[in-house]
């Protein structure tokens, strides 16, 4: 049987030993154990690091016997002296000492552990997810959640300092069109009913500026049934605020000082403030992307007035249909991309929507372009002199609409970046603001609302609401690093007139009015104070902040991506006697 702590205590962590000839008792998971003939050596592990158990000839034979049972991933207590290691491990911070151990106690036996526990750990990432609990003991793992709470606490501390209420809001609430799927929960009492989790807390953080709170704060859990990637969870995490009597800049700015908090005090990076700010139109143009990364240059170009009279079908056409013709130059690429690379960079293009992608290599002293057949006398060199290129670059171009061509070059933007290794460190901030009100369904022509419909339009688009939506832009914004999106928000439609017009736009007839956010409606009948906000993802923060390349290397306990968490096996299914108490059939 494992034994008790009786009356052991734990005096220090094991990342915290440091002082010669203390007496300490520590506790944690064996890392390794080691056996150098009359000497037992023990790397025992907490979340702060690890400490070396020491055992000699001085040691009890009772005790070193005890050593020599144990096995990785044992929990041990350990009381002893600390000394002077006679080898020190500059590795670890506590390398130049070890404790002799006079007292050890093992309070718990494992297994052999189905992977090897290491940062270095070699097991894939389905047999982790499925012993998420033996994978979080691994260093790397506990930094990031460690480092995950650290930036929880700071977002506390910032916003309470600068006025901000915590306040709760339901989890169980109903459904409202959020932009994706709800997640939804039957009622028991109320037969054929459902409750809603939030996609975010958005109408009711908005009631609380109703309610005269002026500065609401919350670490909102967040639900959306939609499609995963690398950095998106069903269920998440995000910093939420609002403010009352602000305008656009007053959020910029709280929001600045957060950031700046941060990074300062996790990372010990100064983030120069005012962040600068693009708008979503130069954002699209020069780098086919509403979060742009912009670490590194090779932004896009038009060049469709110099390509418009060429006998090249595909450019032709593309102008015919009211498109035009982009280009961004990779520049010093000719060397990396061979011909077969080129061949899979086209086959990669065309697996997110392109039917091809015309390109110039200038490798040789003579660029090979894929169309150069046809190409007046001269046009050539016009082109290469109109996106500064130079021997060694690739130019890769692309024709049609600009909302299927910008984001194509965005996206090879990217991938050529990557492949050639020209993203430097660091964190690039900035603002996208200014985005448009509307966006267009190119299949039916209809103008559908780009964001969520409480959002207001800037003052100086109202009078295009009716006669021109291309021309409404709305006050929201979006905080971008790196190429990733952090946290978007807006300042609200609090006018109950301008409230239900805009409704009315998005072709919500009165009932779906009523049935869907009457409450909210009813709400500014009774006077509300202007008011805006945001939320910051804190998933994507802490994935940011700890270089992680997944969501899922700063949860504890993530989902794959087909929603499911494969250690307690969820989604499951339930007894029919469950389901019968609900009035719920599986078909």
């Amino acid at each position: 049987m494992a034994e008790t702590m009786g009356s052991m205590k734990r005096s220090c962590y094991c990342g915290e030993v440091s002082k010669v000839n203390d007496t300490v008792t520590v506790g944690g998971f064996v890392k390794k154990s080691r056996r150098l003939g009359n000497l037992i050596f023990i790397d025992l592990r907490d979340r702060t690091g690890i400490v070396q158990l020491a055992f000699d000839d001085s040691t009890p034979r009772e005790i070193f016997d005890k050593a020599e049972s144990c096995r990785s991933e044992f929990v041990l207590m350990a009381m002893g002296t600390v000394r002077a290691r006679e080898k020190a491990n500059p590795d670890i911070p506590t390398g130049a000492v070890e404790i002799a151990v006079t007292e050890l106690k093992i309070l718990s036996k494992a297994e052999t552990s189905p992977f090897e526990i290491t940062d270095n750990t070699n097991a894939n990432e389905e047999l982790r997810l499925k012993y998420r609990y033996l994978d979080l003991r691994r260093s790397v793992l506990q930094k990031n959640m460690i480092t995950r709470g650290k930036i929880t606490k700071i977002a506390r501390d910032y916003f309470y300092d600068n006025g901000f209420l915590e306040l709760d809001t339901p989890c169980l609430m109903k459904s409202t069109p959020e932009g994706a799927r709800d997640y939804l929960v039957p009622s028991r009492i109320h037969p054929g009913e459902f409750y809603a989790l939030p996609q975010s807390p958005q109408i009711y953080k908005q009631l609380c500026m109703v309610a005269g709170f002026d500065k609401y704060i919350q670490i909102a859990k967040c639900f959306r049934d939609e499609d995963l990637r690398a950095d998106r969870q069903p269920e998440f995490m995000q910093i939420d605020l609002e403010m009352s009597f602000v305008d656009v800049d007053d959020i910029l700015n709280v929001a600045e000082g957060f950031i700046a908090k941060l990074f300062d005090e996790v990372k010990g990076v100064n983030i120069a403030t005012p962040l600068p700010r693009m708008t979503f139109t130069e954002a699209m143009e020069s780098y086919g992307s509403d979060k742009p990364d912009t670490r590194f240059g090779n932004t896009i170009k038009d060049v469709t007035a110099i390509l418009s009279d060429t006998d090249f079908v595909v450019f032709n056409n593309a102008i015919a249909d009211g498109g035009s013709i982009k280009a961004i130059n990779v520049k010093n690429a000719a060397s990396i991309y061979t011909r077969k690379e080129m061949d899979k960079l086209i086959e990669y293009a065309k697996g997110i929507g392109a039917s091809g992608v015309p390109y110039i290599r200038w490798a040789d002293d003579a660029p090979n372009c894929s169309f150069a057949k046809f190409l007046p006398e001269g046009k050539l060199a016009e082109v290469l002199a109109a996106v500064n290129a130079e021997k060694g670059d690739v130019i890769l171009f692309a024709a049609g609409k600009p909302g299927k061509i910008l984001p194509l070059l965005g996206s090879l933007r990217s991938v050529t970046a990557a492949k050639l290794g020209i993203i430097p460190e660091g964190f690039n901030f900035l603002w996208v603001v200014d985005f448009p009100f509307f966006e267009k369904d190119e299949e039916t022509g209809n103008w559908l609302a780009m964001h969520h419909p409480f959002t207001m339009p800037k003052d100086e688009c109202l009078e295009f609401l009716e006669t021109a939506p291309e021309k409404v832009y709305a006050k929201a914004f979006d905080l971008v690093v790196n190429g990733t999106e952090l946290s978007s928000g807006s300042i609200r439609i609090t006018d109950h007139e301008l409230q239900q017009k805009m409704f009315s736009l998005l072709g919500l007839t009165p009932d779906e009015i009523e049935a869907k956010f009457g409450f909210l409606v009813d709400a500014y009948r009774y006077g509300s104070p202007p008011h805006g906000g945001m939320g910051i993802g804190l998933d994507r923060l802490a994935m940011i902040v700890c270089g992680a390349d997944s969501l899922r290397d700063v949860t504890a306990f993530p989902k794959v991506q087909n929603a499911s968490e494969l250690m307690s096996g969820c989604p499951a299914k339930v007894d029919t006697e469950s389901l019968d108490i609900l009035g719920i059939a599986v078909k």
